[in-house]
């Protein structure tokens, strides 16, 4: 029985939905944040993975944008303080989107797909991102849950020793 119930295996279908819905963006802000370095990809998935360990408080209080940016902000800060060299940031504006030219060969209804919201198929990228990220951040609740429950322990035995220590000391 847990006061707060641990994480599932599995991530929720509505933190799929958030990742699949804004993964674009996401990686776009984080490619503009470090400057265009090889490194935006851990950030973004490092973002990913705090928002998993942190996505049923967030949702229940509907803070789960700010929070995101915030925290690529803040990893994106990491980043560069904990460079050994000077980094040379330029900010670069976000890519244009590319759009598709109109194929004339398929269905009507194919090409309506990618068009009308709620027809298009999530991104097998931005599932595998999810699914990652909630890997990871389900690991991290585990070893903290652990730890914790070693440090109690711990605290609890110090403290019966100090306790039958006392009353080895106290004359009655």
């Amino acid at each position: 029985m847990h006061l707060i119930p641990p994480m599932d295996d599995e991530p929720p279908p509505e933190y799929v939905a958030f990742v699949t819905l804004h993964a674009p963006d996401l990686r776009a802000e984080a490619f503009r944040l470090v400057g265009g370095a090889p490194v935006f990809e851990e950030i973004y998935l490092a973002v990913l993975t705090d928002l998993a360990g942190h996505w049923r408080r967030l949702r229940w209080l509907r803070r789960t944008g700010g929070y995101v940016r915030k925290r690529l902000r803040a990893r994106a800060g990491q980043w560069r303080e904990d460079q050994v060299y000077e980094v040379e940031v330029r900010v670069l504006r976000p890519p244009e989107p590319v759009v598709a030219p109109a194929r004339s060969g398929g269905s009507l209804a194919l090409r309506k797909a990618a068009v009308i919201e709620g027809t298009a198929r999530a991104s097998l990228d931005a599932l595998a991102d999810a699914e990652i990220a909630w890997v990871h951040a389900s690991l991290r609740s585990r070893l903290r849950r652990t730890l914790g429950y070693a440090f109690g322990s711990l605290l609890l035995v110090l403290g019966l020793i100090q306790f039958m220590a006392s009353l080895s000391t106290d004359p009655l």
